[in-house]
Protein backbone atom coordinates (compact mmCIF):
# COMPACT_ATOMS: atom_id res chain seq x y z
CA UNK A 1 0.00 0.00 0.00
CA UNK A 2 1.45 3.39 -0.99
CA UNK A 3 1.33 6.43 1.22
CA UNK A 4 -0.51 9.45 -0.11
CA UNK A 5 1.88 12.40 -0.04
CA UNK A 6 -0.74 14.96 -1.07
CA UNK A 7 -2.60 14.88 2.24
CA UNK A 8 -2.74 18.07 4.26
CA UNK A 9 -0.94 17.62 7.58
CA UNK A 10 -3.03 17.83 10.74
CA UNK A 11 0.06 19.24 12.45
CA UNK A 12 2.16 21.38 10.09
CA UNK A 13 5.72 20.08 10.24
CA UNK A 14 4.60 16.53 11.02
CA UNK A 15 5.88 14.53 13.95
CA UNK A 16 9.05 16.57 14.19
CA UNK A 17 6.93 19.61 15.04
CA UNK A 18 4.78 17.55 17.45
CA UNK A 19 7.85 16.37 19.35
CA UNK A 20 9.30 19.87 19.44
CA UNK A 21 6.09 21.25 20.93
CA UNK A 22 5.88 18.42 23.46
CA UNK A 23 9.50 18.78 24.54
CA UNK A 24 9.09 22.53 24.91
CA UNK A 25 6.88 21.90 27.96
CA UNK A 26 9.33 19.55 29.67
CA UNK A 27 12.09 21.89 30.81
CA UNK A 28 13.20 20.79 34.31
CA UNK A 29 12.20 22.79 37.35
CA UNK A 30 14.94 25.03 38.65
CA UNK A 31 15.79 25.18 42.36
CA UNK A 32 17.06 28.02 44.55
CA UNK A 33 19.50 27.17 47.35
CA UNK A 34 17.86 25.09 50.04
CA UNK A 35 14.94 24.00 47.86
CA UNK A 36 14.21 20.39 46.94
CA UNK A 37 12.23 17.25 47.63
CA UNK A 38 12.28 15.52 51.03
CA UNK A 39 14.43 12.39 51.44
CA UNK A 40 13.19 9.04 50.26
CA UNK A 41 12.93 7.66 53.79
CA UNK A 42 10.83 10.46 55.28
CA UNK A 43 8.04 9.59 57.71
CA UNK A 44 4.72 9.72 55.83
CA UNK A 45 2.41 9.61 58.85
CA UNK A 46 2.84 13.28 59.87
CA UNK A 47 2.18 14.35 56.28
CA UNK A 48 -1.15 12.53 56.30
CA UNK A 49 -2.25 14.40 59.42
CA UNK A 50 -0.95 17.87 58.50
CA UNK A 51 -3.12 20.21 56.44
CA UNK A 52 -1.84 22.52 53.72
CA UNK A 53 -2.27 26.20 54.60
CA UNK A 54 -2.72 29.08 52.14
CA UNK A 55 0.79 29.76 50.80
CA UNK A 56 -0.02 33.43 50.20
CA UNK A 57 -0.21 33.86 53.98
CA UNK A 58 3.09 32.05 54.65
CA UNK A 59 6.20 34.28 54.26
CA UNK A 60 8.31 31.23 53.43
CA UNK A 61 6.02 30.30 50.52
CA UNK A 62 4.77 33.65 49.21
CA UNK A 63 6.24 35.47 46.18
CA UNK A 64 8.55 36.83 44.88
CA UNK A 65 9.42 33.48 43.35
CA UNK A 66 13.01 32.38 43.67
CA UNK A 67 12.79 29.58 41.09
CA UNK A 68 10.38 27.64 38.86
CA UNK A 69 10.23 25.04 41.67
CA UNK A 70 9.05 27.78 44.06
CA UNK A 71 6.41 28.95 41.55
CA UNK A 72 5.11 25.41 40.99
CA UNK A 73 5.11 24.58 44.72
CA UNK A 74 3.15 27.78 45.42
CA UNK A 75 0.52 26.94 42.76
CA UNK A 76 0.13 23.39 44.03
CA UNK A 77 -0.21 24.46 47.64
CA UNK A 78 -2.90 26.91 46.61
CA UNK A 79 -4.76 24.06 44.90
CA UNK A 80 -4.34 21.70 47.87
CA UNK A 81 -5.09 24.25 50.60
CA UNK A 82 -7.05 22.43 53.31
CA UNK A 83 -5.96 18.98 52.11
CA UNK A 84 -3.19 16.80 53.44
CA UNK A 85 0.51 17.57 53.02
CA UNK A 86 0.86 14.07 51.57
CA UNK A 87 -1.48 14.98 48.69
CA UNK A 88 0.51 18.16 48.05
CA UNK A 89 3.77 16.18 48.02
CA UNK A 90 2.21 13.73 45.57
CA UNK A 91 1.34 16.63 43.24
CA UNK A 92 4.85 18.05 43.51
CA UNK A 93 6.37 14.68 42.62
CA UNK A 94 4.18 14.42 39.51
CA UNK A 95 5.19 17.96 38.50
CA UNK A 96 8.86 16.94 38.66
CA UNK A 97 8.35 13.64 36.87
CA UNK A 98 6.69 15.27 33.87
CA UNK A 99 9.97 17.01 33.05
CA UNK A 100 12.99 15.72 31.10
CA UNK A 101 15.09 15.76 34.26
CA UNK A 102 14.15 15.50 37.94
CA UNK A 103 15.66 14.77 41.35
CA UNK A 104 17.05 11.26 41.53
CA UNK A 105 14.79 10.23 44.40
CA UNK A 106 11.53 11.41 42.75
CA UNK A 107 10.47 8.14 41.00
CA UNK A 108 11.12 5.97 44.04
CA UNK A 109 9.41 8.41 46.40
CA UNK A 110 6.35 8.63 44.13
CA UNK A 111 6.14 4.82 44.00
CA UNK A 112 6.60 4.56 47.78
CA UNK A 113 3.57 6.79 48.34
CA UNK A 114 1.39 4.39 46.37
CA UNK A 115 2.98 1.25 47.81
CA UNK A 116 2.31 2.37 51.40
CA UNK A 117 -0.62 4.79 51.25
CA UNK A 118 -2.80 3.80 48.29
CA UNK A 119 -6.05 3.72 50.28
CA UNK A 120 -5.36 7.15 51.76
CA UNK A 121 -4.46 8.71 48.39
CA UNK A 122 -7.55 7.28 46.72
CA UNK A 123 -9.67 9.02 49.35
CA UNK A 124 -7.68 12.25 49.24
CA UNK A 125 -7.12 12.80 45.50
CA UNK A 126 -9.80 13.70 42.97
CA UNK A 127 -10.13 11.71 39.75
CA UNK A 128 -8.06 14.19 37.76
CA UNK A 129 -5.06 13.65 40.03
CA UNK A 130 -5.60 9.91 40.03
CA UNK A 131 -5.41 9.88 36.22
CA UNK A 132 -2.23 11.99 36.43
CA UNK A 133 -0.79 9.35 38.75
CA UNK A 134 -1.57 6.65 36.15
CA UNK A 135 0.34 8.64 33.54
CA UNK A 136 3.29 8.91 35.92
CA UNK A 137 3.33 5.14 36.45
CA UNK A 138 3.34 4.77 32.67
CA UNK A 139 6.44 6.95 32.44
CA UNK A 140 8.32 5.95 35.61
CA UNK A 141 7.01 2.59 36.84
CA UNK A 142 9.73 0.49 38.45
CA UNK A 143 8.53 -2.67 36.70
CA UNK A 144 7.51 -3.38 33.09
CA UNK A 145 3.98 -4.32 34.23
CA UNK A 146 3.56 -0.93 35.95
CA UNK A 147 4.71 0.97 32.89
CA UNK A 148 2.57 -1.10 30.52
CA UNK A 149 -0.66 -0.82 32.52
CA UNK A 150 -0.05 2.84 33.38
CA UNK A 151 0.63 3.80 29.77
CA UNK A 152 -2.39 1.87 28.47
CA UNK A 153 -4.80 3.43 30.96
CA UNK A 154 -3.29 6.87 30.49
CA UNK A 155 -3.78 6.57 26.73
CA UNK A 156 -7.40 5.53 27.23
CA UNK A 157 -8.19 8.51 29.45
CA UNK A 158 -6.33 10.92 27.17
CA UNK A 159 -8.29 9.71 24.14
CA UNK A 160 -11.53 10.01 26.13
CA UNK A 161 -10.74 13.63 26.97
CA UNK A 162 -10.23 14.42 23.28
CA UNK A 163 -13.37 12.79 21.91
CA UNK A 164 -15.61 13.79 24.83
CA UNK A 165 -14.49 17.42 24.41
CA UNK A 166 -15.27 17.30 20.69
CA UNK A 167 -18.64 15.64 21.38
CA UNK A 168 -19.75 18.68 23.38
CA UNK A 169 -20.02 20.49 20.04
CA UNK A 170 -22.74 18.02 18.98
CA UNK A 171 -25.08 19.86 21.34
CA UNK A 172 -25.73 16.74 23.40
CA UNK A 173 -24.64 16.41 27.05
CA UNK A 174 -22.24 13.53 27.84
CA UNK A 175 -24.93 11.36 29.43
CA UNK A 176 -27.26 11.56 26.38
CA UNK A 177 -26.86 8.72 23.84
CA UNK A 178 -27.30 9.44 20.17
CA UNK A 179 -30.51 8.25 18.50
CA UNK A 180 -30.19 4.89 16.78
CA UNK A 181 -31.45 6.52 13.60
CA UNK A 182 -28.84 9.29 13.52
CA UNK A 183 -25.97 7.13 12.30
CA UNK A 184 -24.38 8.12 8.99
CA UNK A 185 -22.87 5.70 6.49
CA UNK A 186 -19.46 7.37 6.42
CA UNK A 187 -16.32 5.24 6.72
CA UNK A 188 -14.24 5.34 9.88
CA UNK A 189 -10.68 6.70 9.69
CA UNK A 190 -7.65 4.43 9.36
CA UNK A 191 -9.78 1.86 7.46
CA UNK A 192 -11.30 0.69 10.75
CA UNK A 193 -14.48 -1.36 10.83
CA UNK A 194 -17.33 0.27 12.73
CA UNK A 195 -18.17 -1.10 16.16
CA UNK A 196 -21.04 -3.59 15.97
CA UNK A 197 -23.65 -2.31 18.39
CA UNK A 198 -25.39 -5.65 18.93
CA UNK A 199 -22.45 -8.06 18.94
CA UNK A 200 -19.33 -5.93 19.30
CA UNK A 201 -16.94 -6.85 22.10
CA UNK A 202 -14.36 -4.08 21.80
CA UNK A 203 -15.56 -2.29 24.92
CA UNK A 204 -15.54 -5.30 27.25
CA UNK A 205 -12.30 -6.63 25.76
CA UNK A 206 -10.63 -3.29 26.30
CA UNK A 207 -11.76 -2.90 29.90
CA UNK A 208 -11.16 -6.56 30.76
CA UNK A 209 -7.65 -6.51 29.33
CA UNK A 210 -6.74 -3.38 31.28
CA UNK A 211 -8.10 -4.93 34.47
CA UNK A 212 -5.96 -8.02 33.95
CA UNK A 213 -2.86 -5.99 33.09
CA UNK A 214 -3.19 -4.14 36.40
CA UNK A 215 -3.30 -7.49 38.24
CA UNK A 216 0.37 -8.01 37.40
CA UNK A 217 1.38 -4.66 38.96
CA UNK A 218 0.65 -4.82 42.73
CA UNK A 219 1.65 -1.22 43.50
CA UNK A 220 -0.41 0.21 40.63
CA UNK A 221 -3.30 -2.24 41.04
CA UNK A 222 -5.43 -0.32 43.63
CA UNK A 223 -5.25 2.91 41.60
CA UNK A 224 -5.90 1.23 38.24
CA UNK A 225 -8.84 -0.82 39.46
CA UNK A 226 -10.39 2.12 41.31
CA UNK A 227 -10.33 4.18 38.11
CA UNK A 228 -11.72 1.38 35.96
CA UNK A 229 -14.55 0.94 38.47
CA UNK A 230 -15.23 4.69 38.31
CA UNK A 231 -15.19 4.53 34.53
CA UNK A 232 -17.81 1.81 34.23
CA UNK A 233 -19.99 3.45 36.90
CA UNK A 234 -19.95 6.93 35.34
CA UNK A 235 -23.25 7.58 33.48
CA UNK A 236 -21.62 10.03 31.05
CA UNK A 237 -19.07 7.91 29.17
CA UNK A 238 -19.08 6.25 25.77
CA UNK A 239 -19.26 2.87 27.53
CA UNK A 240 -22.55 3.78 29.21
CA UNK A 241 -23.95 5.41 26.06
CA UNK A 242 -23.16 2.35 23.97
CA UNK A 243 -24.72 0.07 26.60
CA UNK A 244 -27.95 2.11 26.49
CA UNK A 245 -27.99 2.09 22.70
CA UNK A 246 -27.35 -1.67 22.67
CA UNK A 247 -30.33 -2.29 24.97
CA UNK A 248 -32.56 -0.05 22.86
CA UNK A 249 -31.57 -1.85 19.70
CA UNK A 250 -32.20 -5.23 21.33
CA UNK A 251 -35.70 -4.14 22.40
CA UNK A 252 -36.52 -2.99 18.89
CA UNK A 253 -35.24 -6.19 17.35
CA UNK A 254 -37.20 -8.26 19.86
CA UNK A 255 -40.33 -6.34 18.95
CA UNK A 256 -39.63 -6.81 15.24
CA UNK A 257 -39.30 -3.06 14.70
CA UNK A 258 -36.70 -2.13 12.09
CA UNK A 259 -34.63 1.01 12.50
CA UNK A 260 -35.90 3.88 10.42
CA UNK A 261 -33.78 5.44 7.73
CA UNK A 262 -33.25 9.03 8.93
CA UNK A 263 -33.64 10.31 5.37
CA UNK A 264 -36.90 8.47 4.68
CA UNK A 265 -39.13 7.72 7.63
CA UNK A 266 -42.75 7.49 6.52
CA UNK A 267 -45.24 6.35 9.12
CA UNK A 268 -48.65 4.78 8.75
CA UNK A 269 -51.58 7.10 9.38
CA UNK A 270 -54.88 6.10 11.03
CA UNK A 271 -57.40 4.46 8.75
CA UNK A 272 -59.92 7.19 9.49
CA UNK A 273 -57.75 9.68 7.54
CA UNK A 274 -59.30 8.45 4.28
CA UNK A 275 -62.84 9.20 5.35
CA UNK A 276 -62.38 12.60 7.00
CA UNK A 277 -64.22 15.53 5.47
CA UNK A 278 -64.31 19.23 6.20
CA UNK A 279 -67.58 18.64 8.07
CA UNK A 280 -66.43 15.67 10.12
CA UNK A 281 -62.84 16.41 11.13
CA UNK A 282 -61.98 18.12 14.40
CA UNK A 283 -58.83 20.15 14.93
CA UNK A 284 -57.12 22.01 17.73
CA UNK A 285 -54.03 23.96 18.72
CA UNK A 286 -51.64 23.47 21.63
CA UNK A 287 -49.19 25.96 23.15
CA UNK A 288 -47.08 26.24 26.28
CA UNK A 289 -47.11 29.91 27.22
CA UNK A 290 -45.94 32.46 29.70
CA UNK A 291 -48.92 33.99 31.53
CA UNK A 292 -49.53 37.09 29.36
CA UNK A 293 -53.28 37.70 29.77
CA UNK A 294 -53.95 39.91 26.75
CA UNK A 295 -51.93 37.76 24.36
CA UNK A 296 -53.39 34.53 25.75
CA UNK A 297 -56.98 35.71 25.36
CA UNK A 298 -56.29 36.91 21.81
CA UNK A 299 -54.64 33.59 20.94
CA UNK A 300 -57.58 31.56 22.25
CA UNK A 301 -60.30 33.76 20.82
CA UNK A 302 -58.73 33.92 17.36
CA UNK A 303 -58.52 30.15 17.01
CA UNK A 304 -61.94 29.52 18.52
CA UNK A 305 -63.46 31.84 15.93
CA UNK A 306 -61.61 29.90 13.21
CA UNK A 307 -63.40 26.74 14.37
CA UNK A 308 -60.95 25.02 16.74
CA UNK A 309 -62.62 22.19 18.62
CA UNK A 310 -60.03 22.63 21.38
CA UNK A 311 -57.47 25.21 22.40
CA UNK A 312 -55.01 23.47 24.74
CA UNK A 313 -52.98 25.89 26.81
CA UNK A 314 -50.22 24.95 29.23
CA UNK A 315 -49.37 27.78 31.61
CA UNK A 316 -45.63 27.57 32.20
CA UNK A 317 -46.12 29.28 35.56
CA UNK A 318 -49.33 29.52 37.61
CA UNK A 319 -51.79 32.29 36.75
CA UNK A 320 -55.13 31.41 38.40
CA UNK A 321 -57.07 34.46 37.18
CA UNK A 322 -55.99 33.95 33.59
CA UNK A 323 -56.82 30.24 33.77
CA UNK A 324 -60.27 31.06 35.14
CA UNK A 325 -60.95 33.58 32.36
CA UNK A 326 -59.78 31.29 29.58
CA UNK A 327 -61.81 28.32 30.73
CA UNK A 328 -65.03 30.32 30.65
CA UNK A 329 -65.19 28.97 27.12
CA UNK A 330 -65.70 25.20 27.29
CA UNK A 331 -63.45 24.63 24.26
CA UNK A 332 -60.40 25.98 26.10
CA UNK A 333 -58.48 23.55 28.28
CA UNK A 334 -55.84 25.02 30.63
CA UNK A 335 -53.14 23.02 32.40
CA UNK A 336 -51.03 24.76 35.01
CA UNK A 337 -47.44 23.47 34.93
CA UNK A 338 -46.62 23.92 38.61
CA UNK A 339 -44.59 21.61 40.83
CA UNK A 340 -47.59 19.35 41.37
CA UNK A 341 -48.01 18.93 37.61
CA UNK A 342 -44.42 17.84 37.04
CA UNK A 343 -44.61 15.50 40.01
CA UNK A 344 -47.82 13.98 38.68
CA UNK A 345 -46.35 13.31 35.22
CA UNK A 346 -43.25 11.79 36.81
CA UNK A 347 -40.90 14.15 35.02
CA UNK A 348 -38.55 16.73 36.53
CA UNK A 349 -39.20 20.21 35.15
CA UNK A 350 -36.84 20.68 32.22
CA UNK A 351 -34.66 23.77 32.34
CA UNK A 352 -35.10 24.70 28.67
CA UNK A 353 -38.47 26.21 27.74
CA UNK A 354 -38.38 24.43 24.37
CA UNK A 355 -38.16 21.04 26.06
CA UNK A 356 -41.17 21.84 28.21
CA UNK A 357 -43.05 22.91 25.08
CA UNK A 358 -42.46 19.69 23.16
CA UNK A 359 -43.17 17.54 26.22
CA UNK A 360 -46.54 19.18 26.79
CA UNK A 361 -47.43 19.20 23.10
CA UNK A 362 -46.65 15.49 22.79
CA UNK A 363 -48.81 14.70 25.83
CA UNK A 364 -51.72 16.47 24.14
CA UNK A 365 -51.04 14.79 20.79
CA UNK A 366 -51.47 11.42 22.47
CA UNK A 367 -54.23 12.35 24.91
CA UNK A 368 -56.47 13.89 22.23
CA UNK A 369 -56.26 11.00 19.76
CA UNK A 370 -59.91 10.10 20.37
CA UNK A 371 -61.29 13.62 20.28
CA UNK A 372 -59.18 15.45 17.67
CA UNK A 373 -58.01 14.46 14.20
CA UNK A 374 -55.42 17.22 13.80
CA UNK A 375 -53.34 19.20 16.33
CA UNK A 376 -51.13 22.22 15.59
CA UNK A 377 -48.19 22.93 17.89
CA UNK A 378 -47.56 26.68 17.82
CA UNK A 379 -46.48 29.54 20.07
CA UNK A 380 -48.40 32.31 21.80
CA UNK A 381 -47.29 34.86 19.17
CA UNK A 382 -48.35 32.63 16.26
CA UNK A 383 -51.82 32.60 14.68
CA UNK A 384 -53.34 30.52 11.90
CA UNK A 385 -54.16 32.59 8.80
CA UNK A 386 -56.54 30.62 6.54
CA UNK A 387 -58.01 31.85 3.26
CA UNK A 388 -60.88 29.39 3.69
CA UNK A 389 -62.12 27.30 6.66
CA UNK A 390 -59.27 25.52 8.44
CA UNK A 391 -61.18 22.22 8.35
CA UNK A 392 -61.46 22.51 4.56
CA UNK A 393 -57.68 23.07 4.24
CA UNK A 394 -56.98 20.02 6.39
CA UNK A 395 -59.48 17.87 4.50
CA UNK A 396 -57.48 18.54 1.33
CA UNK A 397 -54.28 17.09 2.80
CA UNK A 398 -53.46 13.73 1.14
CA UNK A 399 -54.59 10.91 3.45
CA UNK A 400 -51.13 9.30 3.43
CA UNK A 401 -49.51 12.44 4.97
CA UNK A 402 -48.80 12.19 8.70
CA UNK A 403 -48.51 15.94 9.11
CA UNK A 404 -48.79 19.19 7.21
CA UNK A 405 -46.27 22.00 7.42
CA UNK A 406 -47.49 25.48 8.22
CA UNK A 407 -45.65 28.06 6.11
CA UNK A 408 -44.65 31.07 8.26
CA UNK A 409 -45.71 34.61 7.46
CA UNK A 410 -44.10 37.37 9.53
CA UNK A 411 -46.32 40.24 10.66
CA UNK A 412 -45.61 43.76 9.43
CA UNK A 413 -45.34 46.06 12.41
CA UNK A 414 -47.99 48.60 13.31
CA UNK A 415 -48.62 50.87 16.29
CA UNK A 416 -48.51 49.17 19.67
CA UNK A 417 -52.27 49.58 20.22
CA UNK A 418 -53.20 48.05 16.85
CA UNK A 419 -53.42 44.52 15.47
CA UNK A 420 -51.32 43.58 12.42
CA UNK A 421 -53.01 44.04 9.05
CA UNK A 422 -50.49 42.36 6.75
CA UNK A 423 -47.79 39.71 6.72
CA UNK A 424 -44.78 38.91 4.54
CA UNK A 425 -43.49 35.64 3.13
CA UNK A 426 -39.94 34.51 2.53
CA UNK A 427 -38.68 34.68 -1.04
CA UNK A 428 -38.66 30.87 -1.27
CA UNK A 429 -42.27 30.59 -0.08
CA UNK A 430 -43.28 33.06 -2.79
CA UNK A 431 -41.13 31.33 -5.43
CA UNK A 432 -38.81 34.26 -6.18
CA UNK A 433 -35.04 34.47 -6.38
CA UNK A 434 -33.03 35.29 -3.26
CA UNK A 435 -31.37 38.17 -5.09
CA UNK A 436 -34.71 40.01 -5.11
CA UNK A 437 -34.52 40.39 -1.35
CA UNK A 438 -32.12 43.27 -1.91
CA UNK A 439 -34.81 45.06 -3.90
CA UNK A 440 -37.37 44.46 -1.15
CA UNK A 441 -35.00 45.41 1.69
CA UNK A 442 -32.35 47.56 -0.03
CA UNK A 443 -29.91 47.90 2.86
CA UNK A 444 -30.24 44.69 4.81
CA UNK A 445 -32.00 42.14 2.58
CA UNK A 446 -29.11 39.86 1.65
CA UNK A 447 -28.15 39.39 5.32
CA UNK A 448 -31.59 38.23 6.50
CA UNK A 449 -32.77 34.60 6.10
CA UNK A 450 -35.58 34.96 3.61
CA UNK A 451 -36.03 38.56 4.74
CA UNK A 452 -37.27 37.34 8.15
CA UNK A 453 -36.17 38.13 11.67
CA UNK A 454 -37.80 34.98 13.02
CA UNK A 455 -37.78 31.30 12.03
CA UNK A 456 -38.37 30.29 8.43
CA UNK A 457 -38.94 26.58 9.09
CA UNK A 458 -42.63 26.75 9.81
CA UNK A 459 -44.54 24.67 12.33
CA UNK A 460 -46.37 21.33 12.38
CA UNK A 461 -50.04 20.47 12.06
CA UNK A 462 -50.00 16.75 12.99
CA UNK A 463 -52.49 13.95 12.71
CA UNK A 464 -53.34 12.40 16.07
CA UNK A 465 -53.51 8.68 16.73
CA UNK A 466 -50.14 7.68 15.20
CA UNK A 467 -48.30 5.50 17.76
CA UNK A 468 -44.83 6.52 18.97
CA UNK A 469 -44.91 9.98 17.42
CA UNK A 470 -43.63 13.05 19.23
CA UNK A 471 -43.99 16.73 18.45
CA UNK A 472 -40.89 18.86 18.19
CA UNK A 473 -40.66 22.62 17.75
CA UNK A 474 -40.53 22.38 13.95
CA UNK A 475 -40.94 18.63 13.30
CA UNK A 476 -42.94 15.49 13.94
CA UNK A 477 -40.78 12.58 15.06
CA UNK A 478 -41.36 8.85 15.10
CA UNK A 479 -39.07 6.79 17.35
CA UNK A 480 -36.35 9.40 17.23
CA UNK A 481 -36.37 10.14 13.48
CA UNK A 482 -38.18 12.95 11.71
CA UNK A 483 -41.29 11.78 9.89
CA UNK A 484 -40.92 12.17 6.13
CA UNK A 485 -44.47 11.79 4.80
CA UNK A 486 -45.61 15.38 5.05
CA UNK A 487 -47.64 17.76 2.94
CA UNK A 488 -47.87 21.49 2.49
CA UNK A 489 -50.99 23.36 3.55
CA UNK A 490 -52.10 25.60 0.68
CA UNK A 491 -54.49 28.24 1.84
CA UNK A 492 -53.32 28.09 5.45
CA UNK A 493 -50.33 30.01 6.73
CA UNK A 494 -48.91 30.67 10.18
CA UNK A 495 -48.84 34.33 11.09
CA UNK A 496 -45.94 35.14 13.39
CA UNK A 497 -46.28 38.27 15.49
CA UNK A 498 -42.54 38.27 16.14
CA UNK A 499 -42.05 42.05 16.12
CA UNK A 500 -45.59 43.44 15.73
CA UNK A 501 -44.50 46.90 16.94
CA UNK A 502 -41.33 48.89 17.54
CA UNK A 503 -41.92 48.64 21.30
CA UNK A 504 -42.05 44.81 21.22
CA UNK A 505 -38.98 44.61 18.97
CA UNK A 506 -36.94 46.89 21.23
CA UNK A 507 -38.07 45.25 24.48
CA UNK A 508 -36.97 41.79 23.33
CA UNK A 509 -33.82 42.82 21.46
CA UNK A 510 -31.18 42.29 24.16
CA UNK A 511 -32.47 38.84 25.11
CA UNK A 512 -32.80 37.73 21.50
CA UNK A 513 -29.25 38.87 20.77
CA UNK A 514 -27.83 37.10 23.81
CA UNK A 515 -29.73 33.82 23.91
CA UNK A 516 -32.72 34.02 21.61
CA UNK A 517 -33.49 33.87 17.91
CA UNK A 518 -30.93 36.52 16.89
CA UNK A 519 -27.98 34.90 18.70
CA UNK A 520 -24.93 34.24 16.56
CA UNK A 521 -24.80 30.71 15.16
CA UNK A 522 -21.50 29.22 16.32
CA UNK A 523 -21.38 26.65 13.53
CA UNK A 524 -21.07 29.43 10.89
CA UNK A 525 -19.23 32.31 12.59
CA UNK A 526 -17.95 33.67 9.28
CA UNK A 527 -21.43 34.46 7.93
CA UNK A 528 -22.82 37.92 8.70
CA UNK A 529 -26.29 37.57 10.12
CA UNK A 530 -28.89 39.42 12.11
CA UNK A 531 -26.76 39.46 15.27
CA UNK A 532 -23.83 41.11 13.50
CA UNK A 533 -26.03 43.73 11.84
CA UNK A 534 -27.88 44.68 15.00
CA UNK A 535 -24.75 44.84 17.15
CA UNK A 536 -22.98 47.03 14.59
CA UNK A 537 -25.97 49.33 14.44
CA UNK A 538 -26.10 49.53 18.24
CA UNK A 539 -22.42 50.36 18.50
CA UNK A 540 -22.09 52.74 15.54
CA UNK A 541 -25.47 54.46 15.27
CA UNK A 542 -27.34 53.67 18.49
CA UNK A 543 -31.14 53.90 18.61
CA UNK A 544 -31.48 55.78 15.28
CA UNK A 545 -29.62 52.96 13.51
CA UNK A 546 -31.84 50.30 15.08
CA UNK A 547 -34.93 52.30 14.18
CA UNK A 548 -33.80 52.62 10.56
CA UNK A 549 -33.33 48.84 10.40
CA UNK A 550 -36.76 48.25 11.89
CA UNK A 551 -38.45 50.71 9.55
CA UNK A 552 -36.96 49.08 6.44
CA UNK A 553 -37.45 45.44 7.43
CA UNK A 554 -40.47 45.34 9.74
CA UNK A 555 -42.71 48.42 9.62
CA UNK A 556 -45.96 48.28 7.68
CA UNK A 557 -45.50 51.03 5.06
CA UNK A 558 -47.05 51.56 1.65
CA UNK A 559 -43.59 51.28 0.09
CA UNK A 560 -42.76 47.93 1.67
CA UNK A 561 -46.23 46.58 0.88
CA UNK A 562 -45.78 47.51 -2.77
CA UNK A 563 -42.38 45.85 -3.03
CA UNK A 564 -43.71 42.67 -1.36
CA UNK A 565 -46.92 42.57 -3.39
CA UNK A 566 -45.01 42.91 -6.68
CA UNK A 567 -43.26 39.63 -5.89
CA UNK A 568 -46.16 37.70 -4.38
CA UNK A 569 -44.65 38.01 -0.91
CA UNK A 570 -47.49 39.98 0.72
CA UNK A 571 -50.32 38.35 2.67
CA UNK A 572 -53.21 40.68 3.50
CA UNK A 573 -54.94 39.44 6.64
CA UNK A 574 -56.31 42.21 8.86
CA UNK A 575 -56.68 40.87 12.38
CA UNK A 576 -59.36 41.89 14.85
CA UNK A 577 -57.90 40.27 17.94
CA UNK A 578 -59.53 42.44 20.60
CA UNK A 579 -62.84 42.13 18.78
CA UNK A 580 -62.45 38.35 18.86
CA UNK A 581 -61.81 38.45 22.60
CA UNK A 582 -64.96 40.50 23.12
CA UNK A 583 -67.05 38.22 20.96
CA UNK A 584 -65.78 34.97 22.52
CA UNK A 585 -65.45 35.85 26.17
CA UNK A 586 -67.91 38.72 26.70
CA UNK A 587 -70.77 37.80 28.92
CA UNK A 588 -69.46 34.37 29.87
CA UNK A 589 -69.99 33.93 33.57
CA UNK A 590 -67.13 32.80 35.77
Amino acid sequence: MTRRDDRAATYPGGMAAVLTQMEGRRDPLTHAPGEGLPPLDLDLAPLKAARVTDPAEDPAEAPPFRSSYHRKRFALRQEFTGQSELAALHGLLIAHLRKRAFPEEAPALFRRLWAEEADFLLQELDLRWQVSALTTFGDHGAEPAERAAGLALSTLFGAMKLYESERLFSGKPPEKPFALTSRTRAALPMQMDAYALSSGGLDVNLLGRLWQEAEAAPVLRPLARALIEELIADPATVFRRLAIMRRRKARREAAGTPLADPAQNPVAVPARAKSLTADSLRWGVVATIRPEPQAALRFAAHHLELGAAKVLIYLDTPAPELAETLTRDPHVQVTTCDAAYWEAVGKPRMEAHQLRQVWNATRSLRAEAEDLDWLAHIDLDELLLPDRPVAQCLAEVPPEAAFARLTPAEALAVAEDQSPRAFKLTHSAAGVQKAELQEVYPTFGLHLPGGFLSHTSGKVFARTGIPDTRLGIHALKHRGAEVSNQAELPGLRLGHLHAPSWEVFRAHLDFRLARGSYAKQSERPEVMGIADILRLLQEDEGEPGLRAFFDEVCRDTAELRARLAARGMLVDFPLDLDGAVARVFRGRAA
